[in-house]
């Protein structure tokens, strides 16, 4: 299956499924939880869907992680203003954010790549030599 194919599909169950929920619960009134409901969504969607960029072997680590960084930032971050679960009555509302956003991503990329760019390989080379 192509990047893109699984892309759309790993994106789209997600934000599909969620949105259904989304939609139901604001036709019963609550638009507090709809609104949450949908912005995980759309965050489940875009990092899912976006994890695709790190199968396309001929790009380097450093461009698909500034092609990952870019979608999250015109999806997730967006969805995280959205979303109501922070405080944004000005600019330094706006700007912890951003930092809150960015301090996740940057956790989750170094525990991931710790994972997957370390101790993967390294237990797959052990395997290799047994």
């Amino acid at each position: 299956m192509s990047p893109q194919r699984l892309g759309l599909i790993l994106a789209g169950v997600p934000l599909l499924i969620l949105g259904a929920i989304a939609v139901m619960l604001a036709v019963q009134g609550d638009s507090i939880n709809a609104r949450s409901t949908f912005a995980v969504g759309v965050i489940i969607a875009a990092t899912s869907g976006a994890s695709v960029v790190y199968q396309v072997d001929r790009w380097t680590l450093q461009i698909q992680s500034l092609i990952h960084f870019g979608i999250m930032l015109c999806t997730v971050l967006p969805a995280l203003y959205l979303s109501g679960w922070f405080v944004l009555n000005g600019p330094l509302d706006y700007l912890s954010t951003f930092g809150i956003f960015l301090i996740t991503g940057a956790v989750l990329w170094t525990f991931f790549y710790l994972i997957f760019g370390i101790i993967q390989p390294r237990i797959q080379a052990k395997r290799l030599r047994n």
